[in-house]
């Protein structure tokens, strides 16, 4: 090394490019941390407090222990576990479904694609309204198609057994759009030669699909995935207005009870073990997708 480089003054302009890159983070750190990084830690720490009032009190375990307890938590737990099961992977193949199909040559593409992205402009209040109309036991739509059948029609979010599933359907029908528009800008990325090489040597369209559309979407499916499990875990707004977690807790879901014990039952402390419990869930799940399904990526 010469003694030129280790001169004081020519570290200053990388000093200075420090400083400026570090104040333009500045924002964006302040933010992450004052609505990120310390109310994860508070919600942790209260998690270990009993609540008397409304007032955290008595540091003790006893939330998480009545969490083995407490059967409405098993079974919203279960309840989350099997929307996310179903709503995940249908909205998303429903989604890759319809890219390609406004993919294709059609007429009236534009139209179609419209029709299909509408679900996810309306707001989720006014979206819950309109299926508490379709599921409204005599007056809704879907009763009254079952009734030209000569059916009596069903009470869709007042059943057990159906209110769940109910919600599931409403979930893909308004998912399906929003994940439709990054699959069909991955789609649209794609190079045409790909395929005209697979034409020439005598590839099927399925064949193509599956080794050239699959494989170049994967970046695309991991993100869409990502964001499918987030909204499959964060549901609340349409519980206000459909079931209120009803009947018997039938649609109850994770983030929702959290809401019940925090702002219904002022069970804070309890609400912030539950908490714990979800981000734990989304934890272990992004572990799993980008540890695992990350290898399967092939980023262009």
């Amino acid at each position: 090394m010469t003694s030129a480089a280790l001169k004081p003054g020519l570290f200053r302009p990388n000093l200075v490019r420090q400083a400026q890159a570090w104040l333009l983070l500045l924002p964006a750190l302040i933010f992450l941390l004052a609505f990120t990084h310390l109310p994860t830690v508070s919600t942790v720490w209260n998690s270990f407090f009993s609540t008397s009032a409304g007032t955290p009190v008595d540091f003790s375990t006893e939330n998480y222990q009545f969490l083995l307890e407490d059967e409405v938590f098993c079974q919203v737990l279960d309840n989350s576990f099997w929307y996310a099961v179903v709503t995940v992977p249908a909205s998303m193949a429903l989604a890759l479904a319809m890219a390609l199909w406004v993919n294709s040559k059609l007429s009236g593409k534009a139209a179609l694609r419209l029709a299909y992205f509408t679900p996810t402009i309306l707001p989720m209040i006014s979206v819950a309204n309109i299926w508490l109309f379709f599921y409204s036991p005599e007056i809704g739509l879907f009763n009254q198609i079952l009734e030209w059948f000569g059916s009596d029609g069903y009470n869709w979010l007042g059943d057990p057994d159906l209110s769940l599933p109910s919600l599931m359907v409403m979930t893909i029908w308004k998912e399906a759009g929003f994940f439709m528009i990054f699959y069909l800008a991955a789609l649209q990325a794609i190079s045409p030669e790909l395929y005209q090489a697979a034409e020439i040597e005598g590839a099927s369209r399925f064949r193509m699909l599956r080794r050239i559309t699959l494989p170049l979407l994967m970046p695309t499916t991991l993100f869409v995935l990502v964001n499918a499990i987030l909204n499959a875990f964060k549901l609340v707004d349409h519980l206000f207005i459909l079931t209120k977690g009803g009947p018997n807790n039938a649609s109850n879901l994770l983030l929702y009870y959290i809401y019940e014990n925090a702002f219904s039952f002022f069970d804070t402390a309890y609400a912030a073990a539950l908490t714990v419990v979800l981000l734990m869930i989304l934890v272990v799940l992004a572990l799993l997708q980008f540890g695992v399904l990350e290898r399967r990526v092939h980023y262009r």
